[in-house]
């Protein structure tokens, strides 16, 4: 495809707190419905801190993919492999695919199979009985497994970059279109908690008892959650000349990285705002363009000050619409991006706004406040979805309506 060709959405996949496929996704958000409750599936003694988990086990998943009871997977194959199955089945209703095209797939991942491994450590020290998961610990193995699953890609590909993974696989995706390394490529992230999550975020004293609220002034930390989202890319050619029914477009992306700490955004938010502001130029937008923003608003004090001071420094005086959606469905960490990605594409395809549930007193500091009413006040073209991670790795992505 040629450098600067559109590159549209033509298949999405979501699974999440608030529902399995995106219609019970878009049902959940126009209802105002959280998913964020308290621990069912995941064995943690911190049962006191709510989550937003996928509301089936493994068994159940396993039963919906045919997947024989005894074959070793890990949560958060079992999450991608729906979220695929409902991207490719939206890019080709027939279920055929064209085998003479170069398919790729690129997915975002952090924690790969520790869900597994941390429950089966004293069989791997004592016994041989389950060494098929070892290697599933490692975060290539989740991405090999859902290509394993499905077939037909030509190439797959492991973005790790904490809780920018998946809008990172989006962009590396879009980047070998435009390369000419692929024709068609399946982008996106899945994770799913684990007590190595949990432990981990609750070190750093940064999870919230009550359901998460973002860019309010009592805010007091994240909701961990869980899920997957992916996207079908293709050029526009493309998509054209098989008639395809694209849902939207990636106008513009960019990646920065201000490197202040190893958990913090800086203070004034300076990741954030280059992600920002270099996602709009990509797109050869201009900030006023921008008709809702999909904050990255994890709930944390750091990066909701630092992201809001971002946002005002970029939009000035002519904020556009913001919200979270964090408080719906926990976050998702490395699968955040993509599942955000989904979620930005239902807004602009049925017209609303993903509201910022449980708002209550804004932040001093800010100069806006957070949507509330899903109804927008002009019609949607430009969405700008913000997905910031650990390292100061920011990266910002626009969809577009065709």
């Amino acid at each position: 495809m040629k450098a600067k060709e559109a590159v549209y959405v033509t298949g999405a996949g979501v699974v999440s707190a608030i529902g399995l496929g995106q219609k019970a996704v878009l049902d959940a958000l126009r209802g105002g419905r959280s998913g964020v409750e308290p621990v069912r599936y995941l064995r943690t003694v911190h049962s006191d801190f709510p989550v937003g988990e996928v509301k089936y086990g493994n068994g159940e998943m396993q039963e919906m993919l045919r997947i024989a009871p005894g074959e070793a997977t890990i949560r958060s194959s079992l999450l991608g492999m729906l979220a695929v199955g409902e991207a490719l089945r939206q890019y080709a209703p027939s279920g055929g695919r064209d085998e003479t095209l170069r398919v790729a797939l690129v997915s975002g991942i952090t924690v790969g199979g520790m869900d597994q491994v941390e429950n089966m450590y004293d069989d791997f020290v004592e016994t041989d009985l389950r060494n098929d998961y070892i290697s599933l610990i490692d975060c290539g193995a989740c991405t090999e497994q859902i290509a394993d699953y499905f077939g037909g890609f030509r190439m797959a590909s492991t973005i790790v970059t904490a809780c920018s993974s998946s809008a990172n696989a989006i962009m590396a995706g879009i980047d070998l279109l435009r390369e000419d390394r692929a024709d068609v490529v399946v982008a996106g992230g899945c994770e799913c908690l684990s007590r190595y999550h949990v432990n981990g975020f609750n070190t750093l004293m940064i999870l919230d008892r009550e359901t998460c609220r973002p860019f309010d002034r009592r805010r007091a930390g994240i909701n961990l959650g869980e899920g997957a989202g992916y996207l079908v890319l293709e050029p526009a050619e493309a998509v054209s000349r098989r008639g395809g029914q694209p849902l939207g477009k990636v106008s513009g992306y960019c990646n920065a990285c201000d490197a202040y700490h190893q958990t913090a955004s800086s203070p004034e938010g300076l990741g954030a705002y280059l992600a920002m502001k270099g996602a709009i130029e990509d797109a050869g937008l201009t900030p006023e363009d921008i008709d809702y923003v999909n904050a990255h608003g994890t709930g944390t004090p750091n990066n909701d000050l630092t992201e809001g001071l971002a946002i005002m420094r970029l939009f000035g005086e002519r904020i556009p619409p913001v919200a979270s959606v964090k408080a719906f469905t926990g976050h998702t960490t490395s699968a955040a991006g993509s599942l955000e990605a989904v979620i930005s594409l239902l807004a602009l395809r049925h017209g609303f706004l993903p509201v910022n549930l449980n708002f209550r007193e804004p932040i001093e500091e800010h100069s806006f406040v957070p949507v509330t009413d899903p109804s927008p006040g002009r019609p949607l073209r430009h969405v700008l979805s913000n997905s910031f991670g650990f390292g100061g790795n920011c990266s910002s992505i626009v969809f577009s309506n065709i």
